[in-house]
């Protein structure tokens, strides 16, 4: 049995879990979220905690009972107390600021870059050189984030661009004189 998969997940108040054959839908109080789940796999409440099961021991069926689980606990989490990655950008003259819902980057290009807020994210810029995209689907925040960091990805001989923050950067040593 997988030991991801086989761990009830609790549900906090505020939360309220729709379940159908094919799809779990949760509800609470930063939106809305919904997953299909693959034929094989079968999702229960029980009082407070929602428990996923496979039907049979195929390999297929083992590889994805501990995926739904984690999907759907990911969906809770979302819902209840949302995602956030944090982006530090480094660099002279490297800014970040927010012009209406969406992200401005002057990232030393001829012209500033935007970011377009989609549905359910939200940006945030504490401060020029720091982002915060904020959201309930752990996925888009991920890959809303990797998109911001695409723009101008660390280099490594000075450390300059947008990075993850907590990211080390592997640095190289540049040209010697002789």
């Amino acid at each position: 049995m997988s030991r991801i998969g086989k761990m009830p997940i609790n549900l906090p108040s505020g939360v309220q879990v729709t379940i159908e054959p094919t799809e779990v839908i949760v509800k609470g109080p930063k939106g809305q979220l919904s997953e299909k789940i693959p034929y094989g796999i079968k999702v229960t409440q029980e009082d407070n905690q929602i428990m996923v099961q496979r039907l049979s021991d195929s390999k297929l069926h083992r590889s994805l009972h501990g995926l739904v689980r984690t999907l759907v606990s990911n969906m809770v989490v979302g819902v209840s107390d949302g995602f956030s990655k944090t982006l530090e950008i480094v660099g002279v003259g490297y800014r970040a600021m927010k012009k209406g819902n969406d992200l401005e980057l002057a990232m030393g290009f001829s012209h500033p870059v935007t970011i377009k807020q989609l549905g359910g994210i939200e940006f945030e810029v504490p401060a020029p050189n720091r982002i915060i995209v904020k959201g309930a689907n752990k996925q888009v925040v991920g890959e809303i984030a990797a998109n911001i960091r695409s723009v101008r990805p660390p280099e490594p001989y000075k450390g300059k661009g947008i990075k993850y923050e907590g990211e080390h950067i592997r640095r190289k040593v540049g040209k010697t004189a002789k």
